[in-house]
């Protein structure tokens, strides 16, 4: 193979595979189409190997192509770290950072957050990635992490903000039609909201809530789904407390069905002297621990964030 390959070359091949056809390649790069084809032809010419076979419905992978995906995949992932170091460059809170949620999360948490941060830095841009997968940190994948769970690997920065607790929930129209269950056995008479197909959380979660898919009157995979189906009325289902608060959603069988889940803000330890990121993290930090405490907070009367007073022994 040639000793030095352009960058371009990979980010079209990429592209394809992705999108699966050169049309749809150059769409996604904003190139012409005969670019892209001269760039998959000049990758092929240099590899000396072919990397794709026309059929009907587009460009199908060979297995050399196949192989390659995850390097090329890594090489797009640090360019566009690198692209976001360099937009960064100068004085004061500036610059481009990813910040990688759940949906949840990134769609009903995040988003007063990041505009209060904005709104005091305005040359700050920031690239909300909402995904379920846990996007790798050391792999520059995003920048910040909003995780459920304890960060395993090294060379990470990580602040715990507390729990936030996971409960069954419904709409008071939907209770004063249905009945509010009392026990576990009234939820058979009740329409559940649930999950699809289990995922590796939901079978680690199923201790806290023991209840099968064919229980499920309703169900979706999307947690997203799931919320909007609870607030429109439609059944019983799982939901942040903080958020069914917020709603004026009801709590049912607080007891029987509680999961804590441990919240971190996680960001790789070589930007810890990054003014973007710094700022970004401890943003984040403050905003989710006032979302940690508001059930609490209110429940005692108390404004959200402040500490709740310990009991005189």
């Amino acid at each position: 193979m040639e000793a030095h390959v352009a960058w371009e070359l990979y980010r079209s091949f990429l592209a394809v595979l992705t999108e699966g056809s050169l049309s749809g390649a150059a769409r996604s790069l904003d190139i012409a189409q005969p670019t892209v084809g001269r760039h998959v032809a000049a990758l092929e010419r240099a590899l000396r190997m072919p990397l794709f076979t026309r059929s009907q419905t587009g460009l199908l992978p060979l297995e050399s192509a196949l192989a390659l995906r995850p390097y090329a995949e890594a090489m797009s992932t640090a360019v566009a770290a690198l692209e976001r170091a360099a937009a960064s460059q100068g004085a004061g809170v500036r610059g481009v950072v990813r910040i990688t949620a759940s949906h949840v999360i990134g769609v009903e948490v995040l988003p007063p957050i990041l505009a209060r941060v904005r709104e005091r830095h305005p040359d700050l841009q920031i690239e909300l990635v909402l995904s379920n997968r846990m996007q790798d940190l050391l792999q520059r994948e995003a920048d910040i992490a909003v995780r459920m769970a304890r960060p395993a690997q090294q060379l990470l920065i990580a602040r715990r903000v507390g729990q936030v607790d996971v409960g069954l929930h419904a709409t008071a129209q939907y209770l004063e039609r249905h009945g509010t269950p009392a026990t576990t056995a009234d939820l058979h008479g009740h329409a559940l909201i649930g999950f699809d197909r289990p995922t590796a959380f939901i079978r680690a979660a199923s201790k806290s809530f023991p209840l099968r898919r064919e229980t499920f009157s309703i169900r979706a995979d999307s947690d997203l789904a799931q919320l909007a189906l609870i607030r429109s009325g439609a059944g019983i289902g799982a939901c942040q407390v903080p958020i069914g608060r917020r709603d004026g959603l009801v709590r049912v069988l607080g007891r029987q069905y509680s999961l804590l889940l441990d919240t971190w803000i996680v960001m790789h330890q070589d930007l810890r002297s990054s003014p973007r990121c710094r700022v970004t993290f401890d943003a984040l930090v403050d905003g989710l621990k006032r979302h940690v405490a508001a059930p609490v907070a209110r429940a005692q009367g108390l404004a959200p964030g402040k500490a709740v007073p310990k009991k005189s022994s």
